[in-house]
């Protein structure tokens, strides 16, 4: 759906493992106004998009088209599973040296040939001045394999776009959910094949974790066992979700109860791993992502983590006409990469 003229405006695309996601906005005065979005999900395309990019080339010109989107320039996302980053710590490295000191560093954190990957880096702005004058500094290093970039290359060739740049989901969420909190928080993304569990402190992603179970194993199980269609398995998901009971306690449908339970046990891994290491306490929990949607899931996250949990809203910073409020709310968490990316050229 089209709203506003989309002159100057920045386009976000999500590919995800069974659909696409974009969002088109443009500046307006100091912030961003929503042009337009458009979604295509739960593609039967196996097994996922980016092994056919020509079929993920005509999907997302659909997207747009379907959408009204005219724009021919994009940033897209790197998924976060198949991205690694890590924060390295260097002492008396000059600007001169920075090239090769991080390369140096990355032959240790990246398990593949760093010829195989393309990296990226910047440093993290630390308050100690004495450790700047020494040059001492950390800097956030991430690696995506050339072999990835490429297709994603292909898939924005084949579909006549312009990718102008690429970045990690994590940022894209950081960005979209998080704006200039500094907190420490947990961003945990329900994709429809996996869920990636990101913490980030003072805006900057510094722990990062994926597990293999998303929205699509639920609904998966959901159709195999009420021998139904996959679609109004789909729905029978966010239709049954978790109760909220009388007493404050939830009530967890099992079959429910089984697919989440690895997540809840990768998130309370995550938390007590990372709150050990740094020292620093997780203060609440975001989640994003398709399966995020579940009824009440965030209340029920909150009660067995003990910690304070709630939807993402990637439209915070994003102006739109009220009578769409009730339908971006609903939509948000599946849009919330994209809304990232296309927040990148703005802020």
């Amino acid at each position: 759906m089209g709203f506003f003229s989309s002159v100057d405006s920045y386009l976000g695309v999500d590919i995800g493992g069974s659909g696409i996601k974009v969002v088109e906005l443009k500046k307006e005065g100091r912030g961003a106004k929503l042009v337009s979005y458009g979604f295509s999900e739960n593609s039967k395309i196996k097994p996922g998009l980016m092994e056919n990019t020509s079929y993920a080339a005509q999907l997302l010109k659909k997207v747009c088209k379907d959408a009204g989107i005219k724009n021919k320039a994009a940033v897209a996302a790197l998924p976060t599973y198949a991205v690694f980053s890590s924060i390295l710590n260097l002492s008396n490295v000059t600007e001169k040296d920075m090239a090769s000191a991080v390369h140096w560093e990355a032959k240790k954190v990246i398990p593949l040939p760093l010829e195989d990957m393309i990296l990226d880096w910047k440093t993290i702005d630390e308050k100690d001045e004495k450790d700047k004058d020494k040059g001492n500094m950390k800097v956030l290093l991430t690696g995506a394999p050339k072999a990835l970039v490429k297709r994603y290359v292909d898939i924005f060739k084949e579909a006549q776009m312009n990718l102008i740049s690429l970045e990690t989901e994590t940022f894209s969420l950081v960005r979209s959910l998080m704006g200039n909190d500094k907190s420490t928080v947990m961003i945990v993304e329900m994709g429809d094949g996996t869920t990636d569990i990101t913490i980030a402190d003072n805006g900057i992603p510094s722990f990062s974790r994926s597990v293999d179970v998303g929205g699509g194993k639920i609904t998966q199980d959901i159709s195999e066992k009420g021998s139904m269609e996959s679609e109004i398995a789909e729905q029978f998901k966010y239709d049954l979700g978790i109760s909220a009971l009388g007493s404050g306690e939830v009530s967890i449908p099992k079959l429910i109860e089984d697919n989440i339970g690895p997540i809840v046990n990768e998130i309370k891994y995550a938390i007590n791993l990372y709150q050990t290491k740094d020292n620093k306490k997780v203060e609440k929990i975001i989640l994003s992502g398709g399966a995020a949607l579940l009824v009440n899931f965030s209340g029920y996250l909150s009660k067995v983590l003990d910690i304070k949990v709630i939807l993402g809203d990637p439209w915070d910073k994003i102006s739109y006409p009220d009578e769409l409020r009730p339908l971006m709310d609903e939509i948000g968490p599946k849009l919330a990469v994209s809304a990232g990316l296309a927040l990148r050229g703005i802020y």
